[in-house]
């Protein structure tokens, strides 16, 4: 429901229009991943770089996404300050720190192929009534990423053999892997991630008082849990299994990695 103020500026819900636009800097992410991916698909240019940036430019924009689905979701549980701190617009650099939110997601991605979390939407808890909303918006962002995965299966199986290059579907590939990566990574568990926060609602004060404490580490934690050789295993067990399920092809993804490290080749 939209309704104009008097000097002529649209709002919704209270909040003006403009906080619900796309930025620029998102626009031209989906600008750079449409135009890597003709690049690759075409095999036009250096297509190891093209393969590069169709997979960065399209992991960041899922990160946007990832976090725009937290902000829609605490929005409309009743959080008003999500559309005031710019989170509606998509921009990546709202999103925390741009070192620990982008740059290092960007680079666990080419150094170890794992999709690893990144930014973080600030929501105002207290605006928000009731445990079951408070989940959900810590839901969203896993349940975007699992969506992601399930799309770019789909686009796999139908398009794989139908056109375009073999580095674009290795491409594709990968780009589902990662996604498939961060899904799981985010519904660990955790305190501070996702499936942390989706469970600390339920929590009694007590757990929730440690949970508190525990939770501004969650990713030293993650790293923790990962650097343990018998988790980790459990873990990419995990990954691999349910990519087979999905019918996920291993050597796809694997080539897609090897060509994103074009330093190398």
């Amino acid at each position: 429901m939209a309704y104009d103020r008097p000097g002529g500026d649209s709002l919704l819900l209270g909040v003006p229009r403009a906080a619900f636009r796309p930025s620029p800097v998102f626009l031209a992410l989906v600008a750079l991943f449409a135009t890597t991916g003709v690049l690759a698909w075409n095999q036009i240019g250096n297509v190891r770089l093209d393969v590069f940036g169709f997979v960065v430019s399209g992991w960041l924009v899922s990160l946007c996404l990832h976090e725009y689905a937290h902000a829609i979701v605490a929005f409309r549980a009743g959080d008003r300050s999500v559309a005031h701190r710019g989170y509606l617009t998509l921009n990546p650099l709202k999103y925390s720190h741009p070192l620990l939110s982008i740059a290092l997601p960007v680079l666990v991605v080419l150094l170890g192929g794992i999709g690893l979390p990144g930014g973080a939407v600030w929501v105002d808890r207290h605006a928000i009534p009731g445990r079951l909303r408070h989940s959900l918006v810590s839901l969203a962002g896993p349940a975007t990423n699992v969506l992601f995965t399930l799309l770019l299966v789909l686009a796999l199986r139908v398009g794989t053999g139908t056109g375009g290059s073999i580095e674009f579907w290795a491409g594709v590939a990968l780009l589902a892997f990662l996604q498939l990566t961060a899904s799981l990574l985010n519904l660990l568990p955790v305190p501070g991630l996702d499936g942390g926060n989706m469970i600390q609602p339920w929590l009694n004060p007590q757990w929730r008082k440690m949970y508190d404490l525990f939770a501004p580490y969650g990713f030293i934690l993650l790293f923790a849990l990962l650097w343990n050789p018998r988790i980790s295993g459990w873990f990419f067990g995990a990954v691999f299994g349910v990519g087979d399920a999905l019918g996920l092809p291993s050597w796809l993804y694997a080539t897609g990695f090897d060509l994103i490290r074009f330093w190398r080749g």
